[in-house]
């Protein structure tokens, strides 16, 4: 892009975390013109690399003559991020313009605000980049009253209500799944493109009838792989490992999601997994894109800094 004066009325919408970086570049009216995807998550950086790695994505989007605003959410906040902003505690509402923290930057061409986590003192806990996705859905489903659901490395069960999150958990279920399918014993037995629903729902309710039985069956999968070679076993493995996963995780989570009203925010693959999984015990859920969600609620972040702009 060389016209100047269209580069002034951008703005820059970013979700920073521990493995990725998405940064989507929108026009006053919210409307995405271009969407970069880099792998210098924050893992991957030192907290001094965050504006050079962000300025090497979004480079010929700035403009000379304006600085050009950004938005960032997720692990850029963290204390081994690019600044840190100190964390909202529950209860509260979602961030909004008044809890943004302001980047000083050494390029003057980009003003970099970011949206604080959201911590819970007892029991501890805490999230970076999910309350923006619960922003942004609630401000598609303003009347929402119930649990949100965001599943993936580390899933969030949160209690939502008037607008406002109550209280929260978190759950390893998905960095255990991958610990356990690529790291132990069971790796050798795991084919990853593979998904069978009737075994991960069966696992599903195994689980949540045996939760105490977790690490035998676990190396029953090991054994019976072993003993009958059934390619069908094989490919069973994935779907029965996540089922046994996520079923202890609804036990747990119980208290949270049974005659609850039950929103799912998440990636297509895992969100489906979930919604199956809660769908099989009798409970409806409303199923909702994270990417999307995580978007909207930056542009009503932004959204909100201008109108206190202007006043």
């Amino acid at each position: 892009m060389k016209d100047q004066a269209i580069k002034t009325s951008l703005w820059l919408a970013a979700d920073w975390g521990t493995s990725y970086l998405r940064v989507w570049v929108l026009d006053g009216e919210g409307k995405v013109i271009e969407r970069f995807k880099s792998d210098c998550g924050m893992a991957r950086i030192s907290s001094d690399q965050f504006e050079s790695e962000f300025l090497r994505l979004v480079q010929s989007y700035l403009s000379d003559d304006a600085p050009t605003k950004v938005i960032c959410c997720g692990m850029a906040g963290s204390q081994q991020g690019w600044f840190e902003a100190p964390y909202l505690e529950v209860p509260c509402n979602p961030p909004s313009a008044e809890h943004v923290r302001r980047v000083q930057t050494a390029d003057p061409r980009i003003h970099v605000y970011i949206v604080p986590g959201v911590k819970q003192t007892s029991p501890a806990d805490v999230m970076r980049g999910e309350e923006t996705q619960i922003k942004g859905f609630l401000t598609l489903n303003k009347d929402f009253d119930g649990i949100i659901c965001l599943p993936g490395t580390h899933t969030k069960w949160v209690h939502v209500s008037a607008d406002e999150m109550v209280s929260f958990r978190t759950f390893m279920t998905g960095e255990i799944f991958s610990l356990i399918s690529k790291q132990s014993v069971l790796k050798h037995n795991m084919d990853h493109d593979s998904w069978d629903s009737e075994v991960f729902l069966s696992s599903v309710s195994d689980a949540m009838s045996k939760p105490a039985a977790f690490s035998l069956a676990l190396f029953s999968m090991r054994a019976q792989s072993l003993v009958s070679k059934s390619a069908d076993q094989f490919d069973q493995n994935l779907s029965r490992l996540s089922g046994l996963l996520i079923g202890m995780e609804l036990v747990a989570a119980r208290p949270y999601w049974l005659g609850q009203a039950i929103a799912v925010l998440g990636d297509v693959k895992i969100a489906k997994a979930y919604t199956e999984a809660l769908q099989g015990q009798g409970v409806p859920v409303l199923l909702a894109d994270a990417e999307r969600m995580t978007l909207e609620g930056l542009k009503s972040v932004y959204k909100s800094m201008s109108k206190e702009a202007a006043r």
